[in-house]
């Protein structure tokens, strides 16, 4: 699988190493906001609600960054409510933590909720990434927090 294409923005930070062209009509969406989408609740709205202001005055969020946002917070809820989901089981199973389950057959399996939650962490340091949520995203990052987008039309595509 190919690497994803590194943002602009990171390539001109960075010098462009690559030497390749750089894109002329690149979109640059208005900072700002978006409205969590109705079907955020419990845990990921949670998220959403404490996430959002720290990366708008970041400077990172957009107007157009409401899905993958609530992606990152549908990660979040999942991955919690896995992990409270084994803290009860645990509670119960001191032999293996509810790490491990036994099948009808008697068989040892993993907990499924360990495969739940373990692909939802990964997922949400993807997202996260993206949006330099981590160490490593924020230190490719580099962004003017004063600077709220284009101020006209024109600003838009010149």
């Amino acid at each position: 699988m190919p690497q994803p294409r590194k943002p602009t923005a990171l390539r001109i930070i960075e010098g462009n190493r690559e030497k390749r062209p750089l894109p002329k009509n690149e979109p640059k969406p208005r900072r700002g906001i978006p409205k969590p989408p109705p079907h955020l609740i419990g845990y990921a709205l949670e998220e959403w609600e404490r996430i959002t202001p720290e990366l708008h005055v970041s400077g990172i969020l957009t107007t157009i960054d409401g899905a993958v946002l609530a992606a990152y917070c549908q990660a979040y809820a999942r991955w919690r409510e896995a992990e409270e989901a084994l803290a009860r089981m645990k509670a119960r199973d001191k032999l293996t933590a509810a790490l491990m389950i036994k099948t009808k057959n008697g068989n040892a399996i993993q907990n499924p909720l360990v495969g739940v939650a373990n692909r939802s962490m990964m997922l949400m340091q993807r997202f996260a990434n993206e949006f330099g949520m981590t160490p490593a995203g924020r230190a490719r990052l580099e962004v003017d927090p004063h600077d709220d987008g284009p101020h006209n039309k024109a600003d838009t595509y010149f």
